[in-house]
């Protein structure tokens, strides 16, 4: 199926969200709770995926998927029903980037990891990618587990801090596991051991780093949550210890 043809606007600096523009009867689907706004005419909907699937065992075949990635059973769809164009506008729960990547010009496929997906144009299959390397299901850190989306329109992902595309020609890139937004066709996903015992332990680096080979292109994000997450519990647990100490 054909996916709808979106136009939007990236809004904000640093903390960005995307106003997609509906004309009348088109429909963008995304994650449960990432709408910000949205203009009169348009009725959103929460359905069992993205809409690709038809009947019943098409639709819980994809509920499946959904539940692996650890993502929403539902995905919403906002239609434009009015006479006019309408307007809504979506945004991730932290700071960071959109970015609008047309699946048309990235071969009709791309993978991104599971927070990553914001929203699509209607027709794009959401789907999962499991790792055909075992190492990286079990040592991953972000999971063996990643979304396809597959389709000819446009999809938003949402990164973390400063988003950085890198172009790969038949090379290898390697990464902290956390930093991987998305990538296309052509590349080889894999888990690594970041080097040496000393380095591992020491390092601050991690145990493990994300392996990239191939040819295509892989977008990464400079800040992802989880480490901002990791250096704001670590700076409430010091704070709570010196109050502690410093009440005695």
């Amino acid at each position: 199926m054909p996916s709808h043809q979106l136009d939007y606007d990236i809004l904000g600096g640093g903390a960005q969200s995307v106003e997609i523009v509906l004309d009348p009867g088109e429909t963008v689907i995304a994650e449960a709770g990432a709408m910000n706004y949205m203009t009169e005419g348009v009725r959103f909907e929460a359905r069992m995926g993205d809409g690709s699937s038809s009947g019943m065992l098409g639709k819980l075949w994809g509920v499946g998927k959904r539940m692996l990635t650890g993502e929403s059973l539902f995905l919403t769809h906002f239609t434009n029903e009015g006479a006019g164009r309408a307007r809504v506008a979506f945004a991730a729960p932290y700071p960071g980037m959109v970015v609008p990547i047309d699946l048309a010009q990235v071969g009709g496929t791309l993978t991104c990891q599971k927070d990553s997906f914001l929203c699509a144009a209607y027709g794009t299959r959401v789907g999962v990618a499991l790792s055909k390397r075992i190492g990286a299901g079990f040592f991953g850190g972000e999971g063996f587990v990643l979304q396809r989306l597959e389709g000819d329109g446009l999809a938003f992902v949402h990164a973390g801090g400063t988003v950085i595309r890198k172009e790969l020609n038949n090379e290898t890139l390697r990464l902290d596991t956390g930093c991987l937004v998305a990538f296309t066709q052509g590349i080889d996903y894999d888990i690594q051991l970041a080097g040496g015992l000393r380095s591992m332990l020491f390092g601050g680096e991690g145990l493990l780093l994300a392996t990239l080979k191939g040819t295509g292109s892989v977008w990464i994000q400079s800040l992802p949550f989880s480490r901002l997450a990791e250096r704001v519990y670590e700076a409430t647990y010091q704070a709570r210890g010196e109050t502690r100490a410093g009440g005695r």
